[in-house]
Formats: C-alpha cells, sequence, structure tokens
C-alpha cells in the first residue's frame, strides 16, 4: 500500500494474550510503570488509533500525559458514528485533534461530533468496517508519517490482514486470563500458514513485573 505512514501495532496483554476478561474488565492487566512506557510511545508517533469499541468501553484519551511531549492526532474508526459527545475525546478535541474515519452516512448523523470540533472523513465501506487503505492515504496527505494502533482486536486483526504492520510493541504481564478472555487480535480467518504475518524480535525490555518486546515485520 503505497502513501502510507509506517505503522506500529501496541498490544497490552496476559501472557495467553488476553487484553480483558470476558465481562469487559482489563484494568489492569500490565503494571502501572508498563502503561508509563506506553505512553511515551505514543509520543514517538504522530497519530493514534483506535475503534469504535475501544473508544466506547473504555473511553480512552490517547493523550501522552508527560511534560513537554507533543500530543498525537487521535483517530478513531467509526463506522457507526458511536462516539458519544460526553466521551473524553470528544470533550478535549479542542485542545488536542480528533479525527474520526467513518462510511457514508446521511450528513446530519456526523453533524454533533464536527460541532464539537471533531475532523470526519468519510471513506468507503469494507467488509471490515472504514476502508483502511483510503484512511491511510488521508493520514499521509495530513503529513502523518508514524500512526500507533492502539486498539482494539477488530482494527488490529484489519491492518494485520493488509499486511501493513510494520512493527509491533508488545507488553505482557506474567498472568493467565483464559480461553475466555478477550483476545487482543480478532479472526484473521486463515485457511494456510504460506501468508500469516511474520515478525522477528529485535529488542525485549523488562520493565517492572512485565516484558517489553518490539517485533518488526520479517523481510
Amino acid at each position: 500500500m503505497p502513501n502510507r505512514p509506517y505503522i506500529s501495532l501496541k498490544l497490552a496483554t496476559s501472557l495467553d494474550g488476553k487484553i480483558a476478561l470476558s465481562n469487559g474488565v482489563s484494568k489492569w492487566i500490565t503494571s502501572e510503570e508498563a502503561r508509563a512506557k506506553g505512553r511515551e510511545l505514543r509520543a514517538t508517533h504522530d497519530a493514534v488509533m483506535i475503534g469504535s469499541n475501544t473508544a466506547v468501553e473504555d473511553n480512552p484519551r490517547l493523550t501522552t500525559r508527560m511534560a513537554g511531549a507533543a500530543d498525537p492526532l487521535r483517530v478513531v474508526f467509526d463506522s457507526r458514528l458511536r462516539l458519544s459527545a460526553t466521551s473524553n475525546l470528544v470533550a478535549s478535541a479542542r485542545e488536542v485533534p480528533v479525527l474520526v474515519f467513518t462510511i457514508p452516512h446521511e450528513e446530519s448523523a456526523s453533524k454533533a461530533l464536527k460541532k464539537n470540533g471533531i475532523s470526519v472523513e468519510v471513506v468507503r465501506k469494507s467488509e471490515h468496517g472504514p476502508d483502511i487503505s483510503e484512511a491511510m492515504k488521508v493520514l499521509a496527505e495530513r503529513g502523518i508519517t508514524k500512526a500507533l494502533i492502539e486498539g482494539g482486536g477488530t482494527l488490529a486483526a484489519s491492518f494485520l490482514r493488509a499486511g501493513i504492520v510494520d512493527s509491533i510493541h508488545w507488553f505482557r504481564a506474567p498472568v493467565i486470563l483464559g480461553g475466555d478472555g478477550r483476545n487482543c487480535i480478532g479472526d484473521m480467518k486463515f485457511d494456510g500458514l504460506d501468508n500469516i504475518p511474520r515478525y522477528a524480535r529485535k529488542s525485549l525490555e523488562i520493565i517492572g513485573p512485565d516484558t517489553y518486546e518490539v517485533f518488526e515485520q520479517a523481510k
């Protein structure tokens, strides 16, 4: 996919790759030290991206909360325009920009978001929501050179299927959540091993009780 930012994927999971219990409880799987490192990671990217489920269920701010560090553009992939006017993202949109990618709707559907300072970009619909190839071209045109996927599993799977996740930053806590926990990556639906995404580990660091590994796409 030409004309796109460099894409990083951040995962914060249990040892068995879960991001939450089956009931959605996830605060906190990883340690404060790991979460602080994650905020530092945001500061090294021009944009941080999440799906609508993450926006609705976690109500994140997606800021660095670091003195002197610039906050990235906050991006939400939201087919149904579920982002609430009372959410942390909308409430702070005039201080730290927010961009929503959605699919064609009646113009009135996005008026409330725009009224609160949200930028809304309509892109074509794909099988899994807003088309990511078109969205990445929009980001590139806005001068975004590095973008970080921070949640959730469906959005991560879409980028992985497209083969455009350049690096993975994986924080793993020494806990087990079990098979009924929520997976960090959504369904990939591979029928063989020939075309699965492959990565090479570039670094490993112990942060408090957690492990932080960086992987780059295998060439």
